[in-house]
């Protein structure tokens, strides 16, 4: 007989009983951490409802200790036969690891010093069908963990702890931004024309309009029509489509950040993501100085200011104007070419040869404007972008601009981008609404996209974005794709 029939036999005999196996409402429980966390002389003896998961039982007969724990912490309950009657006392063996029981005691010590619940009064709340991942004693198998995400949560704390980070990282951003007078924003997910980055999308079709759509790419133009409305500083936190490959750094789904500052510009945001990276390290890791992996690294400002074409002399020791030269160093490192444009080579090789040097927090400024298409030329450096992108454990973690507000120069880089031509342009490959706004006027302004995932993998320490992902996207029927596969 299996475990889980056995448990079917319990939960058969409790409805025999009499007991609900799955309770209602259960009111008046404290969160096991406080009742453990400011136990003292005061504590003693006062009685205390607490609700959790069974996690360990030991003695049976006329007694038995078991493990409760629930998202704040485990407590010891002691459960003694003279204090129920007798029909309690026979459902009570039918309780086992796994299950949710709500509990009432008194709060005391036993002889070996563990804080414990002294039971006077249980409720069965979910009769579990299903054992506990390896007995409790850890869940490792990473096709498990990631599929199966409630039992990681379940039987690793450290990995529940890693969630709860994220979520108040996020909530530590909005306060942030919205102490500095940011306005938070919800705008559309999907998209007649993919815009705002280079990249490609996921396509859907709205049946009743009989039209085409597209999962959002990025959150930056409907952000700039925002500042054209006169909404001057605006932010969206929100989830991104893009149908590309997979690795450790890239989930196909992922968490953004985007921020759009009417009268600022890269510097602007460059103070703001020194001020905005500065507060998260010191609230989650403690400091300026974290660790990653074995490295320790430094988020203290002001942040270095590296240019991206030295970069790649100083560690490819290519001219990236040479595409047989960016060529060969790929080759090197048995990275395939066939097929690309300059702009991608140039990008293949900053990311192959640079990237792994920069593990302290620095800007990296510089890049050529054909990077950028949104993005206004270095007026003092012509053919490079006004923009930033901030580097952080050897990944890139943000990128940021001047923006362009020049409906003319806009209209003719989309164009471009596009394929180039006015047959281009009627099919809808650009977006002529987003063109018509500039045309009304954008304010002169600072635009920042900040991925939350790569941030809180550097903030907790985690080696994978998979690991601070709730559920990553894994291949169907088993396993997630080897890293760096499509």
């Amino acid at each position: 007989m299996s475990e889980r029939d056995e448990r079917i036999k319990h939960l058969e005999e409790l409805v025999r009983l009499g007991v609900n196996p799955y309770g209602e409402r259960f009111d008046g429980a404290l969160p096991i951490g406080r009742i453990t966390g400011g136990y003292g002389p005061e504590t003693e003896g006062r009685e205390f409802t607490a609700a959790g998961r069974i996690s360990g039982m030991r003695g049976f007969g006329k007694a038995a200790f078991l493990d409760l724990r629930d998202a704040t912490g485990k407590i010891q309950l002691h459960m003694r036969k003279e204090s129920f009657d007798e029909a309690q006392w026979r459902a009570f063996h039918h309780v086992g690891i796994g299950d949710i029981l709500g509990v009432t005691g008194t709060a005391g010590k036993t002889k070996t010093g563990e804080i414990t619940l002294f039971v006077t009064k249980f409720t069965l709340l979910t009769k579990a069908l299903r054992p506990l991942p390896e007995k409790w004693h850890g869940l490792k198998d990473p096709e498990v963990r990631y599929r199966q995400r409630y039992l990681d949560l379940i039987a690793n704390p450290k990995v529940r702890e890693t969630f709860i980070k994220r979520s108040r990282i996020v909530t530590l951003t909005r306060a942030f931004l919205d102490g500095r007078g940011y306005l938070e924003v919800e705008t559309p997910m999907m998209h007649a024309i993919p815009g705002g980055a280079a990249a490609r999308p996921f396509k859907t079709h709205h049946n009743a309009l009989d039209a085409d759509l597209f999962l959002r790419i990025a959150l930056e133009i409907p952000l700039k029509k925002l500042l054209v409305g006169g909404l001057d500083r605006v932010y969206e936190i929100g989830r991104v489509f893009r149908n590309e490959g997979i690795d450790a750094n890239h989930n196909p789904e992922f968490t953004l950040l985007e921020l759009y500052h009417a009268y600022g510009d890269l510097r602007t945001m460059m103070e703001l993501v020194e001020a905005l990276v500065g507060h998260l390290a010191k609230e989650i890791a403690g400091g300026v100085r974290l660790m990653y992996g074995e490295k320790e690294l430094s988020v203290a400002a002001p942040w270095p200011r590296r240019d991206y074409l030295e970069l790649l002399r100083e560690h490819a020791g290519v001219d990236a104007k040479s595409d047989d030269a960016l060529r060969a160093k790929l080759r090197e490192r048995k990275v395939p070419t066939d097929g690309m444009a300059h702009i991608d080579l140039v990008d293949k090789v900053f990311s192959e040869y640079v990237e792994p040097h920069l593990q302290s927090a620095c800007f990296v400024t510089g890049h050529p404007v054909e990077m950028a298409p949104l993005c206004r030329e270095d007026p003092k450096r012509p053919g490079q972008a006004d923009r930033f992108e901030p580097y952080l454990a050897g990944m890139e973690i943000g990128n940021a601009y001047t923006e362009l507000n020049d409906p003319l120069e806009q209209r003719r880089r989309l164009t471009a981008q596009a394929g180039g031509g006015d047959e281009m342009v009627r099919e809808g490959k650009v977006d002529e609404d987003f063109l018509a706004a500039l045309e009304t006027g954008m304010p002169p302004a600072g635009g920042l996209g900040i991925g939350i995932d790569r941030l809180v993998m550097i903030l907790t320490n985690a080696a994978t974005c998979r690991e601070v992902v709730l559920f990553p996207l894994l291949r169907e029927g088993g396993g997630a794709p080897p890293e760096g596969e499509a």
